[in-house]
């Protein structure tokens, strides 16, 4: 019964609408910044790396940046991967490249204005959606309503998506207890969370980037091993992406659904999330975040997802389900069922044997779900900061939060996975139906904050950001 309601909510939520707006938005950002994404590609790179030295607190543009890729690089990036292939077939993933294509417009656009309508409050620096809505729009019942749905997305519904993965993970491959997994996972974050957000932006940072460097250097070693698949494997990709194979044609309207859902939940654009972190960094002018967090979109679905994808399509490790649950297309390896994280170890597994691959994947997978939970703590505090910030019993709710998560996070240990993606799915498109019209409503304001940025540097000035020149008003952050 409470499972067909939630499934009943999450078509609502994610119906055709949320998938046309998310592509609509990338179009519009990629248009109106005139593909900013890759006009200033090498810039993006440049500016992971700096910082203003002048500002005393706040983090760096490269530990926003590492938070916002813990955000984006977990399970997203793996058991989603094979699910988006699983009910999609191979063309979900083209995708998903194109909403991460468009999607780094609009994270550009969510991440200035974070910069834009950020606090200092008390020596950290705050801000996202819940930030620029009541700013920007002055609606600040709509801030409200999105700081509650990120609170309770973030907090709740969202790290029992990750834990589950790890949790089931080692359980196949050590033949443990997943409720063992799970207490562990749930003391150790708690360990992290309780130190705050430079405790987790110093986590983050390390292991993030470092993660996602090992695992696309694994799947580099697989495809050379497969190496006389992948032309054949992209070729089925793109056809499939437009309905042009025969097998898969009929599944079309699911191949982009679960291409744009899954290459959302994984990347955050437009999603509401990753701007949260935006808000963090210490910059001298907000576009430069902006550049940063779009490069984080390309780090996520380009590099690590396609990893996944690759390696599962090359050595064949992979089914395909019809709309009505039926198997449409079984691989060389029909055993596996439904699509799970055990699609990439055992594409893993045909270089390294069985039990080695089901490790490494469990490693990889718990470094990249524990830095994404991090990630939804931080996103969750900041914006209970936003409802209650100017109480006196912010820290009462903030411990609240703390141990609702690590609670969270043991739940999902214990839980079937098409349960915990569902909760999320909802969290994710509540949050993203609120924040790209948002965006949409400012859009102005990142486009003339672009316009301002780029003249200043053809005049080879270090670009400056004066909000009243600009006629953006309540960005009192940023006046002298």
């Amino acid at each position: 019964m409470i499972e067909n309601i939630i499934n009943t909510v999450n078509g609502w939520v994610w119906s055709p609408a949320l998938v046309f707006l998310c592509l609509a938005a990338g179009l519009y950002f990629s248009f109106g910044t005139r593909f900013v994404q890759v006009r200033r590609f090498g810039e993006m790179a440049r500016l992971l790396f700096s910082t203003d030295k002048t500002q005393k607190t706040g983090i760096t543009s490269f530990q926003a940046f590492s938070m916002a890729l813990s955000g984006r690089v977990g399970t997203g990036n793996i058991v989603g991967v094979a699910t988006a292939i699983g009910y999609g077939g191979p063309g979900a993933i083209v995708w998903m490249w194109i909403i991460a294509f468009l999607g780094a417009g609009s994270a550009f656009a969510e991440a200035t204005l974070a910069q834009i309508f950020k606090e200092n409050h008390k020596g950290e620096y705050r801000g996202g959606p819940a930030y620029y809505i009541e700013k920007g729009l002055k609606a600040k019942w709509l801030g409200v309503v999105f700081a509650i749905c990120a609170v309770v997305a973030c907090g709740v519904f969202l790290p029992p998506v990750q834990s589950n993965g790890i949790a089931i993970s080692f359980a196949n491959t050590l033949d443990v207890n997943p409720a063992w997994i799970g207490m562990g996972v749930a003391l150790l974050i708690g360990f992290v969370i309780i130190g705050g957000v430079k405790r987790i932006a110093n986590v983050a940072q390390i292991v993030a980037p470092f993660m996602a460097i090992i695992y696309i250097l694994l799947s580099i070693v697989i495809l050379i091993v497969h190496a006389g698949d992948v032309p054949v494997v992209f070729g089925d990709m793109i056809r499939s992406a437009f309905g042009m194979n025969e097998v898969f044609g009929g599944i079309l309207g699911s191949t982009i659904a679960w291409g744009v859902k899954r290459g959302i939940y994984s990347n955050e654009a437009g999603q509401g999330t990753a701007p949260i972190v935006a808000a963090a960094a210490k910059v001298t002018h907000p576009v430069k975040q902006g550049l940063v967090q779009s490069f984080s979109v390309y780090v996520d679905t380009l590099l690590v997802c396609t990893a996944t994808a690759v390696m599962i399509l090359a050595c064949k490790t992979y089914n395909v389900f019809d709309a009505d649950g039926g198997l449409l297309y079984a691989s060389t390896v029909a055993q596996l069922g439904e699509p799970d994280v055990s699609y990439t170890s055992a594409a893993i597994s045909t270089l390294l044997g069985g039990k080695i691959g089901g490790f490494v994947v469990s490693i990889a997978l718990f470094f990249f779900a524990f830095t994404t939970i991090m990630a939804y703590y931080y996103y969750a505090e900041t914006n209970l900061v936003y409802l209650f910030g100017k109480g006196r019993k912010e820290h009462v709710f903030i411990w609240v939060l703390r141990i609702a998560l690590i609670a969270a996070v043991f739940y999902g240990s214990l839980n079937k996975a098409s349960l915990m993606w569902t909760l999320g799915d909802i969290g994710v498109g509540t949050m993203a139906w609120i924040n790209i019209v948002a965006i949409l409503l400012l859009s102005m304001i990142p486009f003339r904050a672009l316009r301002s940025y780029e003249k200043q540097k053809k005049q080879k000035k270090e670009p400056v950001f004066d909000p009243d020149e600009l006629n953006i008003k309540n960005a009192d952050f940023w006046k002298k």
